[in-house]
């Protein structure tokens, strides 16, 4: 890829992850155009308290030609430098590649970061043919501050402990080492007034200050030489005795371990690029000592309805068992009444929220796909307890108003599902009452548990019983006639009305692993959200019919969460899509060959916003550009999984 235009190379961004929630993420040209980018931002408290730590490094090469600025950066009213003219070219296969031309020189760089460590290394490899005199200076831009906040000159104050080839960076209780191979001069200055043009979109403060402790040079007269540059939270004695070779055996040990995630899927390149996607949800989680699944890049945690929905396609269908087993039990060890926790605190110290409705059912329907797919009794045995948890108090009633009525539907109050946005006191889709994806899910646990149970010689007549109940209210209350499809929401006990807004909800009650309805009601379900929900990126969270329809999420957060299920596109819904569709038309030879067509716009995706990734959301109108989370974890999760188990 070449990218000399300023407004092409800053559409697209690189990430990539260390396995702890810490990452380092930029645009293919260098640009910083986020408040969180940047070279390392290291998790204080896996996979949480997320700061950055090292912003850029601002690469300059002096030649008898010039300076050669290879940096690119954008202030009030101007670009400066302009290095992305030197950049010939950019990949990102197992890490990100950048190739410059310079002076007459070629300056490749590489970017790594440790799988387990807050440690980025970026390498240099610079060719020389003519053996010109020529001397190259790294110059570090670094902050202190949480992803979430940006910093100004007066807000902070740096000291450093300065060595031949380091520096120790101390500021607001963190510190962290910068190490290299090269010779380190301190030389202290403040860079001002740096503008992020995507938080300028989004409507959020975009300006921001970086200190510059120092820089790093070398000489340059051979036909070939590399050197490197190491940020890291460990202490810079531990990294000071780092020198090339061990610099490129961990290069190969990172792309090693890439490849072998690739190469599971074998030959098929599409997948390949979507398990090593896949790979950088799956984190350590301090607090519990086990895995947990981030929800998305830059800015989310680990979420439980996130998490559950994610587990099959990111741990099941690659085979990582232990990787499941040990989500499942960090979820299940924190199931408070029933309620699996909906996210994980920042703060230790806080409890984990559960406001949720749905993240508990996913939990179930999690642990018997784990079981369809390992066998693993023995490990249900041990999360039966969390599971009897949930069921029971689910029949008998839990926080936020979770209960089961007589008709053996599951009610609760407003804002517990995943379309959960509100505005100040407005519920943006308000679904208090009994919501068709709620009960959909309810049945499919109830036959889970009952089948897990029957596997453990466990009585489990009780949720036949109440399974067959659900079932046929489900079918009576919640079938539209007029439409052929079924009504999102209906009214909880006491109360009489039916919300028949189209909406993508209806879809799981054809494509989880049990349903319940009739072929013509599948049929006619599958109909009506491929003619007015379907686009090539995913489902609309809305009919453009309604009046209510938003057609583009942009604008200032209050835009944006009010077209967040009202229009947006989700493609994470392309996963339960493609699995009712083949089901509703597994007789049809050619459904499989038409699904495989229908991601091929999410295959070219991957090379468009975050290379590699997935967006959260796309605008419901055409062209649909991608917004929100540049690389969502459902949203990889859910196309590896109806790929391999659909397609």
């Amino acid at each position: 890829m070449m990218f000399s235009d300023y407004h092409e190379g800053t559409a697209k961004e690189w990430l990539i992850t260390n396995g702890l929630g810490g990452y380092a993420s930029s645009t293919v040209i260098g640009t910083n155009t986020r408040k969180y980018h940047g070279l390392l931002v290291a998790s204080m408290n896996p996979p949480v308290e997320r700061v950055v730590l090292l912003s850029s490094l601002d690469e300059e090469l002096y030649t008898e030609d010039g300076v050669h600025k290879l940096a690119v950066h954008r202030y009030p009213g101007t670009i400066y430098p302009n290095g992305n003219e030197y950049l010939k070219s950019f990949s990102v296969k197992t890490m990100p590649d950048f190739l410059y031309n310079a002076g007459g020189l070629t300056i490749r760089k590489r970017i790594l970061m440790l799988n387990g460590e807050n440690t980025t290394i970026v390498k240099y490899d610079i060719e020389n043919p003519k053996k010109k005199q020529a001397f190259f200076k790294i110059l570090p831009l670094v902050n202190s501050r949480s992803i979430h906040n940006l910093t100004r000159a007066s807000d902070i104050f740096f000291t450093q402990e300065s060595k031949k080839n380091n520096t120790l960076i101390k500021a607001s209780n963190l510190q962290f080492g910068l190490v290299s191979d090269l010779r380190y001069q301190a030389d202290e200055h403040w860079y001002y007034d740096f503008e992020y043009g995507v938080e300028i979109s989004r409507g959020y403060p975009y300006h921001e200050d970086n200190f510059n402790p120092g820089y790093f040079e070398l000489e340059i007269n051979e036909k070939h030489c590399s050197c490197f540059v190491i940020a890291s939270t460990e202490s810079a004695e531990s990294l000071k005795k780092t020198d090339l070779q061990t610099i490129e055996e961990l290069i190969s040990k990172e792309e090693k371990r890439i490849r072998d995630i690739a190469n599971k899927g074998e030959n098929d390149s599409f997948l390949q690029k979507l398990l090593i996607a896949g790979d950088s949800f799956i984190v350590n989680r301090k607090s519990t000592g086990a895995r947990s699944i981030i929800a998305g890049y830059h800015w989310f945690g680990d979420w439980g309805r996130d998490t559950m929905i994610s587990l099959p396609g990111l741990t099941l269908v690659t085979g990582r068992f232990d990787d499941a087993k040990s989500i499942l039990s960090t979820f299940s060890s924190n199931c408070r009444r029933g309620l699996i926790p909906n996210l994980f605190p920042e703060n230790p110290a806080d409890s984990p929220v559960y406001n949720t409705v749905d993240a508990s059912l996913w939990f179930v329907h999690a642990a018997g796909k784990y079981l369809d797919y390992t066998g693993d009794l023995e490990f249900i045995g041990k999360i039966w307890p969390t599971i009897m948890e949930i069921i029971d108090n689910y029949r008998k009633g839990t926080d936020y108003e979770i209960r089961m009525d007589d008709d053996g539907l599951i009610e609760h109050s407003g804002q517990l599902t995943w379309m959960d946005a509100k505005i100040g006191n407005w519920e943006v889709t308000p679904r208090k009452g009994k919501a068709c994806e709620i009960n959909a899910l309810w049945y499919n646990a109830l036959v889970y548990a009952a089948e897990m149970g029957e596997k453990l010689g466990r009585d489990v007549s009780g949720l036949r019983t109440t399974a067959g109940i659900t079932a046929e209210s489900f079918r009576e209350k919640f079938h539209n006639i007029e439409k052929n499809c079924l009504y999102d929401c209906i009214s909880g006990h006491g109360e009489n009305w039916k919300d028949a807004s189209i909406r993508p909800n209806q879809v799981f009650a054809v494509s989880l692993t049990h349903t319940m309805l009739p072929y013509e009601l599948e049929k006619g379900i599958m109909d009506i959200v491929t003619e007015e929900l379907l686009t090539p990126f995913g489902l609309r969270t809305l009919s453009p019919a309604d009046s209510r329809y938003t057609g583009f999420y942009r604008g200032t957060t209050e835009e944006r969460d009010a077209a967040y299920h009202n229009g947006t596109v989700w493609p994470w819904l392309l996963g339960p899509y493609i699995t009712a569709y083949a089901r509703v038309y597994k007789d049809r030879t050619e459904t499989k060959d038409k699904l495989r067509d229908l991601l091929r716009d999410i295959e070219e995706h991957q090379y468009e916003a975050c290379i590699g990734g997935i967006s959260e959301v796309f605008d419901g109108n055409w062209p649909h550009k991608p917004n929100g989370c540049v690389s969502q974890a459902w949203s990889v999760a859910e196309i590896i999984r109806c790929y391999v188990e659909s397609i």
